[in-house]
């Protein structure tokens, strides 16, 4: 006899989708599943004003499949030329969910990121101020800082002084890598949310380089040691309510992925749910998917949960290997073992 398993329809916390044929050709493996999803802004150029992300917000609406039902929240990209009442009128509109941190060339499409924190200062004290979250990726660039390092010397450099700075800023630790970022997070107060992705919860470093350099495993943070991978899979299975998903799935054409300096993501779209489920089930923890994929992400973000669902039925599950684009196919993330649960 089968099982099966309800939830509401959930939401994905940090989404890249892209632009043009690209955008076209992912955002349906999204929008089968998600209801929402914040809109990741490092295009070329950035989303840096209301009136980008407006634009940028259109052009998804779009593309949006016959009939699907989908909401893009939209994000800001941070930079030292940012200005407050821009970022406070995009909020106040209700066009702007978040303002995006990206260490200058911290990962893809981060050239315009911040260098001198103090140059942003004024725009995290109005967003503090409005209530709006700061979304930040969590590494260092110093090349003198070991990349498995990168998180966790971000954490004691920028986003504690940040904090600390600006009292009642609201931060989303997004993806999430290392122990030192779990206990950071459960040792914060309710300003203080973290993202988890669906690969980090299935592979650690020596999937992407034991045997054989695998490109489409690596992505940015880089995936660590087995020991964190293990604390994620805790915390994410935990049931903690300051902790949900943000696939952070980041689709690129095999050709980039392939290329001698290959680009940084990992496509997790069309197979994020069905990997989910068996996360769960294997932790012992399918009672708390619900909250990681459904609730506590709306909860921290001010908004009501989804009233539709989704339910997944322990019957095997398929997914594509590849996804078409004009510009070439992007392959799907390979959990590397077989998928019980399907959505149905």
């Amino acid at each position: 006899m089968s099982q099966s398993l309800t939830l509401r329809r959930p939401d994905d916390w940090h989404l890249h989708l892209r632009d043009g044929s690209m955008l076209r050709a992912v955002l349906p493996e999204t929008t089968r599943h998600f209801a929402r999803a914040i809109i990741m802004p490092n295009l070329v150029p950035p989303v840096v004003t209301a009136a980008d992300a407006r634009a940028y917000r259109d052009r998804i609406l779009a593309a949006l499949p016959e009939g699907a039902d989908f909401t893009p929240l939209m994000t800001l990209y941070l930079t030292e030329d940012t200005d407050p009442e821009d970022v406070a009128a995009a909020q106040a509109s209700g066009l702007v969910h978040a303002v995006k941190l990206y260490p200058a060339g911290a990962t893809t499409n981060s050239a315009s990121g911040v260098r001198n924190f103090d140059k942003v200062r004024p725009v995290l004290e109005k967003m503090a101020e409005i209530g709006l979250p700061l979304c930040v990726h969590g590494e260092v660039t110093d090349a003198d800082i070991d990349i498995f390092d990168r998180e966790a010397v971000f954490i004691d450099r920028v986003l504690d002084p940040i904090r600390r700075a600006t009292p009642g800023l609201r931060v989303v630790m997004e993806h999430i890598t290392t122990s030192n970022a779990v206990d950071y997070a459960s040792a914060q107060d309710d300003t203080l949310g973290a993202t988890i992705t669906t690969h980090h919860l299935v592979i650690n470093r020596n999937h992407i380089l034991a045997g054989g350099i695998k490109p489409h495993y690596y992505c940015l943070p880089v995936a660590k040691r087995e020991t964190h991978r293990r604390a994620l899979r805790r915390a994410a299975t935990s049931g903690a309510a300051r902790v949900f998903l943000g696939t952070d799935s980041a689709p690129h054409t095999d050709a980039n992925k392939l290329l001698p300096c290959g680009c940084a993501g990992c496509f997790t779209a069309p197979n994020t749910l069905s990997i989910l489920a068996q996360v769960f089930e294997e932790e012992g923890a399918l009672h708390h998917l619900e909250a990681f994929t459904s609730l506590n992400g709306p909860a921290f973000y001010g908004l009501p949960p989804n009233e539709d669902t989704v339910t997944l039925t322990k019957t095997g599950a398929t997914y594509p290997t590849q996804i078409a684009t004009d510009d070439g196919p992007v392959t799907v993330f390979d959990p590397g073992f077989p998928l019980d649960w399907a959505v149905t």
